[in-house]
């Protein structure tokens, strides 16, 4: 098998060798049917490296990113979309056109290996067709927009669906991915997907198991948060990652809907004969003065209250201020005096000292004994103080030695 599948890669790749890439490719397609190409990697890896390479067996898989963009435009057409999960996966342009018309649309494959680029053209040509009456829509919770575009996952679906319609008469009238609805992006973890909704179309009046979507009883225990399952046999899922959300289904009966109402018609733009042309009347007057006095006038007067109020209290107290101040320098300079008057005071008592001092302010009088030492041979006025400080009232003490000497 696995050489089969070689020689298959093998042969496609020399095939597309020889036809090209760069060659148009044209589509038709029917108004509001679902349009899927899908942009294989394997086309383009031929633009890339030489023939000569290629027949020689060396095939190549590199890593491709595609740019997708309407013809001198910068994006895509309002109804297609395109998706590429990964460099090494294949891209998907994808839509549904809502109107006929022909899209030229570009496409540019970058290699990521060689930075070598390859361009391809698609010509989409719209065309009018008969819009099938009957529609639902249904959500796929446990799929991705890129796992459901290719054809043979696109059949699965549509069989478990006729099973559930009960007709083969089924189109796919579109596919778009739950983000792109409103939807949230999902957790990295395995078992969480974006979710898919898929919308198909029948002529045919839609079954009894979808007409049950319509019950009260239905939107009851939608709205109630219970998991909801159709019975009666309605529970066509052939492929668990395919089953349906029935509480986000939605049945369409476009016979029932109204027609369009016919769009206007424009007149020539000049006016009949004799008419005569009346203008619109002019709004009535308006007093502003009103506002005027409210936005203006009134913040106005408010600032310069304000302004006199802060300009009485920087200049029309500050006499108070001085005034404090003048006393309380002269509280300072009056103790100033006193200090100096009393310091002149004690200089005059010492310069006069005619009275001998009494015996206990005497610096060699013994307290204990009454006895006095000799008084000092020195010429300094000052008297050295005693560095040994003992008890006062010891017998080891010498007899000059008083306490009134360590207080000197």
């Amino acid at each position: 098998m696995a050489g089969n599948r070689s020689w298959v890669f093998f042969l496609t790749v020399c095939a597309v060798s020889l036809l090209g890439s760069n060659a148009d490719i044209k589509f038709s397609i029917p108004v509001g049917k679902l349009f899927t190409y899908e942009l294989m990697r394997e086309t383009f890896q031929n633009d890339f490296e030489p023939l000569s390479k290629l027949y020689a067996g060396r095939l190549y898989d590199d890593p491709m990113i595609f740019k997708c963009n309407l013809q001198n435009f910068p994006d895509l057409p309002e109804w297609l979309r395109f998706t590429q999960r990964h460099p090494y996966d294949n891209g998907f342009l994808y839509g549904t056109p809502t109107s006929p018309g022909k899209s030229i649309i570009e496409i540019y494959a970058i290699n990521k290996r060689s930075y070598e680029t390859a361009r391809q053209t698609i010509i989409i040509n719209a065309i009018t067709e008969k819009i099938l009456p009957y529609q639902a829509e249904f959500f796929i919770k446990l799929r991705e927009i890129e796992k459901v575009l290719p054809s043979p996952v696109q059949d699965e679906i549509k069989q478990d669906l006729q099973k559930l319609w009960r007709t083969e008469a089924l189109e796919v009238v579109n596919i778009s991915n739950a983000l792109d609805r409103g939807g949230r992006v999902p957790l990295p973890l395995a078992g969480h997907y974006e979710g898919v909704y898929v919308k198909v179309a029948s002529e045919q009046y839609f079954s009894e198991c979808l007409l049950k979507v319509l019950t009260p009883e239905h939107e009851r225990q939608c709205k109630a948060g219970a998991k909801i399952k159709i019975p009666g046999g309605c529970n066509f899922c052939s492929i668990p990652s395919n089953c349906i959300t029935w509480c986000k289904t939605e049945l369409i009966d476009l016979s029932k809907q109204e027609p369009a109402p016919p769009a206007p018609t424009m007149g020539p733009g000049i006016l009949e004969a004799g008419g005569d042309f009346n203008p619109p009347e002019s709004p009535p007057s308006r007093d502003f003065l009103p506002d005027y006095i409210v936005t203006v006038i009134v913040p106005l007067i408010l600032a310069i209250i304000l302004c006199l109020l802060l300009a009485y209290i920087m200049f029309g107290r500050r006499e108070g201020v001085e005034k404090r101040n003048a006393r309380t320098n002269q509280i300072q300079l009056y103790h100033h005096h006193t200090i100096h008057g009393n310091s002149d005071e004690l200089r005059s008592m010492a310069g006069g000292r005619g009275v001998p001092p009494p015996l206990s302010t005497l610096p060699m009088f013994n307290a204990r004994t009454g006895e006095r030492a000799p008084p000092l041979q020195s010429d300094s006025p000052s008297i050295p103080l005693i560095m040994a400080q003992h008890d006062p009232y010891s017998d080891t003490l010498p007899r000059w030695e008083s306490p009134s000497l360590l207080h000197l």
